[in-house]
């Protein structure tokens, strides 16, 4: 364990991503490493395992994946399986997969034949959040601790989890006040330290995420040299971002990411799980019909305005708190289910009079050089 603490604690992590996990796993204990928003943490944590979002590396070249999938599937996933097909996790106890898309079912059933974790699950989420719906991934869920139980050694029982929820829900209550700090002009926190915080939490326990968190505020709320005021406040929305190189880019730019909708900030982390009798009631309902998601497709309202608003009002009030003046849509290339949204979407934003920037990136640091004008040209623009 390091003696860093806060926001320099949060960056030793961000950079050694596995370090901990593997102290972990040499101490003893067991990681599970999953994919995306959908596979509870709260299943993971009850049963002594260590949760490990797995990502990619925007660093890496492809020299793998290339075998198993096509060029034209999303750019992420051919990462992360490129990268575990190198051996970056062949220390993890369980595997769990997940259908956020399709790049991400595809690559999970490839892990489960070729790469052979000690427990590999793939959990089916459905596409909608109808009653019916629900009630399958619950049973999906339930699956999924009967496997995680043969690898554990042991059996979750009610209470276990229930604690296991109230430990992530402080989890998620104290990134939403660590993202309520860049309410202000300036924000007291850069896009760049949220997302080296973030990414941290991911890696580390859910006991010690909750510490370093509660370090973080209470060093940022104190300290002086934090983020300069600058004309453009925006919102980033879209495919995930799991490297400083491309939210720095922005930032150098002239703006401040004060607020954003992508699967490593606010999505993982903006509700809770309800404390229900049972807890795979209140897991199923958060995690497939309160994450918004555009991989979940919800009933259509009598009007286009009212489906709008009945998609993405949740956008308009992040606007209207974090005093968002324009919005970037990051899109890596090849994810359909955020490139389908981006027409709805720009109308939407547009709408309320917000400028929007499109940007379609490769997901490799060496291609974001070359949108250096582009972000530029968007920060003149705004105001």
């Amino acid at each position: 364990m390091s003696d860093l603490k806060g926001l320099a604690r949060a960056a030793q992590i961000y950079r050694g991503r596995h370090e901990r996990a593997k102290e972990i796993k040499a101490g003893g204990g067991k990681v599970a490493g999953y994919f995306c928003c959908y596979p509870p943490l709260e299943l993971m944590t009850s049963l002594d395992y260590m949760p490990l979002r797995i990502l990619g590396d925007m660093n890496e070249p492809l020299t793998e994946a290339d075998t198993y999938l096509p060029t034209a599937m999303c750019c992420f996933y051919r990462s992360v399986l490129d990268t575990a097909m190198k051996g970056r996790f062949d220390f993890i106890d369980a595997f769990i997969g997940a259908h956020a898309c399709d790049g991400a079912e595809r690559v999970s059933y490839i892990w489960k034949s070729y790469l052979k974790s000690p427990c590999s699950f793939y959990l089916d989420v459905p596409h909608t959040n109808h009653a019916a719906s629900i009630e399958l991934f619950k049973k999906q869920l339930m699956y999924l601790g009967e496997e995680l139980e043969k690898t554990a050694g042991k059996k979750a029982n009610r209470e276990m989890l229930k604690q296991a929820v109230a430990l992530h829900n402080k989890q998620r209550s104290l990134v939403r006040r660590l993202y309520s700090l860049n309410k202000g002009d300036p924000p007291l926190m850069s896009g760049s330290e949220i997302l080296q915080v973030l990414i941290a939490i991911m890696c580390i326990p859910a006991v010690e995420g909750n510490a370093l968190l509660e370090e973080v505020i209470e060093e940022v709320k104190v300290r002086a040299g934090g983020p300069k005021q600058r004309k453009g406040r925006i919102l980033v929305w879209g495919s995930l971002i799991d490297d400083i190189a491309l939210t720095g880019l922005i930032e150098d730019c002239g703006l401040n990411i004060v607020i954003d909708d992508t699967a490593i900030g606010t999505r993982s982390f903006w509700v809770d799980v309800d404390e229900t009798e049972d807890p795979f009631d209140g897991l199923a309902i958060r995690y497939l019909d309160k994450v918004v998601c555009p991989r979940t497709f919800r009933d259509t309202k009598q009007t286009r305005m009212e489906d709008l608003d009945n998609r993405f009002g949740y956008l308009k009030k992040m606007v209207k708190e974090w005093n968002v003046n324009g919005v970037y849509f990051n899109i890596i290339r090849n994810c359909d289910i955020h490139g389908y949204e981006i027409p709805e979407l720009r109308d939407y934003l547009e709408g309320i009079g917000l400028p929007v920037l499109v940007i379609e990136q490769d997901y490799s640091t060496t291609a974001l050089e070359p949108l250096r004008t582009r972000f530029q040209a968007f920060a003149e623009n705004i105001g």
